[in-house]
């Protein structure tokens, strides 16, 4: 594992090496991924362009980078899971729906978000 004992510069440089690879393996092997992805390349220039406040670019903006973040921990527990086994088993099937559940979450934050910063503006 690159960057286990480095400290520093030298250890920033790895963990960014690091993230960019995981990066790289989601967006190859993750379709809700690649499609939360394009979400978010349309939705960040709108949320910038229709909040009118710095606070509400934020909550759009980050509503919007939230579901990515929770899209990244779901599929690196499929992943575990399924490192593990591909044998059916209940509690691998468990932990890969609480992890659905969450991505759901987000998304359905981020739609509320989206729905309380606008709608006022827009009515």
């Amino acid at each position: 594992m690159a960057g286990q004992n480095l400290k520093g510069i030298a250890r920033i440089n790895a963990a960014f090496y690091n993230s960019v690879k995981g990066f790289r393996a989601t967006w190859q092997h993750e379709e809700a991924f690649r499609q939360e992805a394009l979400l978010c390349l349309l939705g960040i220039p709108a949320g910038l362009w229709m909040g009118q406040t710095g606070v509400e670019k934020a909550l759009l903006v980050g509503s919007l980078l939230l579901v990515l973040i929770v899209e990244l921990l779901n599929s690196g527990i499929e992943v575990v899971v399924d490192r593990i086994s591909y044998e059916r088993h209940e509690l691998s099937g468990r932990a890969k729906d609480i992890g659905s559940a969450a991505v759901l979450t987000s998304l359905l934050l981020a739609t509320v978000v989206w729905a309380l910063v606008l709608l006022p503006h827009y009515l």
